[in-house]
């Protein structure tokens, strides 16, 4: 492979645990800094030793909460991924952070550590509805959080959840257009699930939180889909939202099926054709690093099969769809392995798919049928 590599960093710790979040995310008392840095540092030479030869296109530093992290620990993993294989010219680093006042006073020394893109977890501008999400922010700190993430990086990007219990049309066509109003060149908006292991999960199982239904959240997700074609900024993925340019080139990687290597507590990774992840529990992975100078908990071989499955299903969320030469190539099978032909044929005679050469895409008519698009089209056995 001569493709660059992705490079995912997990901070795993949060001030506080968010209701809707099933992230890899924990609360403590204390952080001993050095040893984390020391362990994240350790946890990148192992996976670069097994990847020589390779360019990084992107680093993400992801959470739990990374606006957490001192600015010197981001700047040691960015020179150490730089020394281990070498940045291409144009790379990418987001960090994610959130609105607090006390994080964004980091902003201009994560700016100086190498981070030039950051997404920021807005999630709403709402008083009442950040309280209900158990967010720590308000409403004040949100906007100033993205006047000052603007003022530091070249790119910005942030997070709303919608969708939420009793909110109309009309007061979500509100509050998107007061965030697009900011100008950034890329917004991620997604719709308010109920995941399993949450506070919201055991509320939902009492009848205490409903959230709406399908037509109501689907006239929702055609009223975003109006407003952020018509500001510049159409849908890419399900959920994300980009200026032309200004797509996460990371999460691209992840959807285009291109190899990342995942350090941190929890960071899953795949590259040289297998699935990595690491221990999950922060104390567990230090005792892992300790022990064996990385956090690797799982490292198993992906057959090729798995791995078709996995780049339909990651890239059939894309709007340009996905390239079947390039799945055979990654998976070594002919694409009546992987592809119902038939089904696809079907599918965009209904204006569901597009099927043109070597590329099938979900059309916009199909986006929100997409699971049961993919039930229908991938070959899994």
């Amino acid at each position: 492979m001569t493709e660059p590599l992705a490079l995912y960093v997990h901070w795993p710790f949060c001030v506080s645990k968010c209701p809707y979040c099933d992230f890899n995310s924990h609360v403590r008392a204390g952080v001993d800094q050095a040893a984390w840095r020391a362990a994240l540092l350790a946890d990148l030479r192992h996976e670069a030793a097994l990847l020589p030869g390779r360019a990084v296109s992107s680093i993400f530093f992801g959470g739990g909460t990374p606006s957490l992290m001192p600015p010197e620990t981001v700047a040691a993993v960015i020179a150490a991924a730089d020394a281990a294989w070498g940045l291409t010219a144009d790379c990418e680093i987001t960090l994610e952070a959130n609105p607090n006042s006390v994080e964004v006073a980091n902003f201009a020394a994560l700016a100086n550590a190498g981070v030039n893109r950051v997404s920021i977890g807005v999630q709403s501008f709402d008083p009442q509805v950040l309280e209900f999400l158990g967010r720590a922010h308000s409403g004040d700190e949100a906007r100033a959080a993205i006047a000052a993430a603007q003022a530091h990086f070249a790119r910005v990007s942030f997070d709303l959840i919608y969708a939420r219990p009793g909110q109309s049309p009309a007061a979500w066509e509100a509050e998107l257009g007061a965030a697009l109003a900011f100008g950034t060149g890329h917004l991620s908006l997604y719709q308010l699930t109920i995941e399993l292991g949450t506070r919201f999960a055991t509320l939902a199982a009492k009848g205490e939180l409903v959230i709406p239904d399908g037509d109501a959240a689907a006239d929702l997700f055609d009223a975003t889909q109006a407003m952020t074609r018509a500001a510049g900024l159409p849908r890419y993925e399900v959920s994300n939202h980009a200026r032309p340019g200004e797509e996460s080139r990371h999460n691209l990687t992840y959807w285009r099926y291109g190899d990342y290597a995942g350090i941190g507590p929890g960071a899953h990774g795949r590259r040289l054709a297998q699935a990595t992840e690491r221990h999950r529990k922060p104390e567990n992975f230090l005792a892992a690093v300790e022990r064996n100078s990385h956090g690797l908990k799982v490292e198993s071989d992906l057959p090729g099969r798995e791995r078709a499955t996995e780049a339909m299903l990651m890239g059939l969320r894309l709007t340009e769809g996905v390239d079947l030469t390039r799945i055979e190539a990654r998976s070594g099978l002919a694409r009546a392995a992987f592809l119902d032909s038939e089904a696809a044929a079907r599918l965009a005679g209904q204006g569901l798919v597009t099927l043109d050469g070597d590329r099938l895409a979900v059309t916009d008519n199909g986006i929100l049928l997409l699971d049961s698009i993919l039930s229908e089209v991938v070959r899994t056995g």
